[in-house]
């Protein structure tokens, strides 16, 4: 018995091994996989149907009957930038309340109880410059889901123990950022970038702990209006059904409020050296400067250089120089985060503090040579596949393009936008991708973040530009830096 189990095993062991070989060997004769060819992916998203209630909200829907479930996403104008000054964290604290601090009477721990016995799923998040919503329930679950889905939206209790609690958890968040070096650097990095713009007015310490019950009223009141809304909706329901049930929760809600877009920061700002000091044998190296954004034409080409400059991971430039080529840095790489009317691009690294300058240096060459040097066509079309498929296979479900339809309205773009992206893609040269570089990667608009410890540079930033100190604006922060430096 035992030699018949070893003889079995031998020959499942043999079987195995012949398929190994005979896989390698098919391997070595096909060739590399990316020799490979095939034709390039396409995709067309079926249309959602845009609907504009009498108050003014605006839906998108798509009907998909494959689960029984409905998921909506809302998205509303507004954001930090619109916090007044010196309380500065009031739509962050707003949005995390408006969540947990009860609805329509409701106190937040009974809300918890019902969605939780539903199975269902609501979420409010507060970016910078947009409030998004999101909510999922089961079919047979609807109409209750969505009373209380409307209730946090339009009627929310903000009870004063839920305010003390985000409060609580903010502030203790912006105490702790200071032992956290990349989130303290992307922190000051942006109050650096947008010095003088609303957009770099961050929250502290102090200006959380004076946020009141009656400041969140006020901003619910000013910017959570129907005029300023807009639902994708995407689900297991009718047209005709699903109107009823949204008329019904959100169509009795008015206001004669309006919510105006704030403009976009200057394009042509001049940039800066910004150091901020940390004992650490580390540091963070930060660039950024405005971009195009995505209604300007030079956006396919933005797309494109930064997905070769850094964006793209272990074969983009930045990574592959400075990390895997050099060995200077253990994250490195490029970042484009584009609005509808403007972008930001940059660059980062995180390296030992005696690698700083040369890391610096190797960086900046490589946007120079965008400039200078075409890009060769083999890396241009490895970008440009990569977007082009990257960007089909984000319409994974009907969800998501109801969404991503939504948003080309609220960020006032083309209809045509998703529809014409990969075609843009393609056909962005390796002229175009000079002729951006050059336009909007210029050294006199660039600002460059340091935190580190300059004793320990390999040479002294002042190489780089005139060195700007960056003072901590948290009171919390300020003593633990000179606890620090005792």
């Amino acid at each position: 018995m035992i030699r018949r189990i070893y003889i079995a095993a031998l020959t499942l062991f043999a079987a195995i091994l012949s398929g190994v070989c005979l896989s390698i060997a098919q391997a070595h004769v096909m060739g590399s996989p990316e020799t490979l060819t095939y034709p390039p992916l396409s995709y067309s998203p079926p249309k959602a149907e845009r609907v504009a209630l009498a108050n003014g909200i605006i839906l998108y829907l798509i009907e998909d009957n494959e689960l029984p479930l409905i998921n909506i996403s809302a998205v509303a104008r507004m954001g930090s930038i619109y916090d007044p000054p010196g309380l500065e964290g009031l739509s962050e604290i707003t949005a995390a309340v408006m969540r947990t601090g009860g609805a329509n009477e409701m106190s937040g721990d009974a809300v918890d109880e019902e969605i939780d016995f539903l199975a269902a799923d609501i979420s409010i998040s507060m970016e910078r410059e947009s409030c998004t919503a999101a909510f999922s329930v089961l079919k047979e679950d609807l109409d209750r889901g969505l009373e209380i889905f409307s209730d946090i939206l339009i009627h929310p209790e903000f009870q004063e123990e839920k305010l003390i609690l985000a409060r609580e958890l903010k502030i203790e968040e912006l105490k702790r950022i200071r032992d956290d070096p990349q989130k303290l650097a992307f922190r000051e990095f942006t109050r650096a970038f947008f010095k003088g713009d609303t957009r770099g007015r961050l929250a502290t310490v102090e200006s959380v702990d004076r946020i009141s019950r009656a400041d969140l009223i006020e901003y619910h009141r000013r910017y959570f209006v129907p005029s300023n809304l807009m639902m994708a909706v995407a689900g297991d329901f009718s047209k005709e059904e699903m109107l009823k049930k949204i008329e019904k929760c959100f169509g009795t809600w008015h206001s004669e409020r309006t919510v105006e877009k704030l403009s976009p920061p200057e394009g042509d700002r001049a940039g800066g050296l910004y150091y901020f000091y940390k004992d650490t044998p580390q540091s963070v190296l930060i660039s950024g400067q405005i971009a195009p954004g995505q209604q300007n034409r030079d956006y396919y080409a933005m797309e494109v250089l930064d997905f070769i400059a850094g964006g793209g991971g272990f074969k983009s430039r930045i990574f592959s120089e400075v990390r895997n080529n050099l060995g200077l840095a253990y994250s490195a790489g490029s970042f484009y985060s584009p609005k509808s009317d403007y972008g930001i691009f940059g660059t980062y690294a995180m390296t030992n503090a005696n690698s700083s300058a040369k890391v610096l240096s190797v960086i900046q060459n490589i946007l120079e040579e965008f400039k200078t040097a075409a890009v060769e066509d083999s890396v241009l079309k490895w970008a440009k596949d990569s977007l082009t498929n990257r960007f089909v296979f984000s319409f994974t479900s009907a969800a998501q393009i109801a969404r991503q339809q939504m948003m080309i309205e609220f960020n006032g773009l083309d209809e045509d936008f998703l529809e014409i992206y990969c075609q843009k893609i393609r056909a962005v040269t390796s002229d175009d991708l000079r002729r951006t570089a050059i336009n909007y990667l210029k050294d006199t608009s660039r600002v460059l973040f340091v935190l580190g410890d300059e004793d320990r540079f390999d040479n002294p930033l002042a190489d780089f530009g005139n060195v700007q100190r960056v003072e901590i604006h948290d009171d919390v922060c300020k003593k633990k830096q000179k606890e620090s430096s005792n």
